[in-house]
């Protein structure tokens, strides 16, 4: 049986979860979250506690357990504490600045790029050269801290870029030179 599957999930005070078949709709402090989890599924609510089963031992139910269990945690956690990720840039001159419709970034290109943010999505330039990336969706945190990244990798030589914070660059030596 599945380690992570067979954990229960408890449902904070404040958080709403209504489950209808395989359609789970968790409501809270910090907004509303839905997701069709697999048909095969079992979800399962009684006394503020959420488990989910699996029908049978077969290998796509053993992976679709830990998965579903794993998806509604974070559904749970988003709509209570929501999720988080920080971006650094490195440059000079490389910068990112607060806008109504999201970031205005400086990134060593001859323009200037506005990255507008999605719904439910919080972008916060703490300082011109860190960007917060906030919300209650790990998934979409997750995927616009990637296309922010995106738009300058940091590359090998001189570590210039928008990495993640804490993320490790490999650096390359530059040319030998010399005689």
């Amino acid at each position: 049986m599945s380690r992570i599957g067979r954990k229960p999930i408890t449902v904070p005070q404040g958080v709403d979860v209504t489950i209808e078949g395989s359609l789970v709709r968790v409501k809270g402090p910090r907004g509303t979250l839905e997701r069709t989890l697999h048909r095969d599924m079992i979800i399962e609510r009684e006394d503020g506690v959420i488990t989910i089963k699996r029908p049978t031992d077969e290998g796509q139910h053993r992976a679709l357990h830990g998965l579903s269990r794993t998806l509604v945690a974070n559904m749970i956690d988003g709509v209570t504490t929501g999720f988080k990720k920080t971006l650094e840039i490195v440059g000079v001159g490389y910068r990112a600045e607060n806008r109504p419709f999201g970031l205005n970034l400086a990134l060593g290109y001859s323009h200037p790029i506005e990255y507008r943010a999605p719904e439910g999505i919080t972008l916060r330039a703490v300082s011109p050269t860190v960007v917060e990336v906030e919300g209650a969706n790990k998934e979409v945190v997750g995927q616009v801290a990637a296309e922010i990244r995106s738009l300058r990798p940091p590359e090998p030589y001189k570590g210039k870029g928008v990495k993640y914070q804490g993320e490790v660059i490999r650096r390359k030596a530059g040319k030998a030179g010399g005689k």
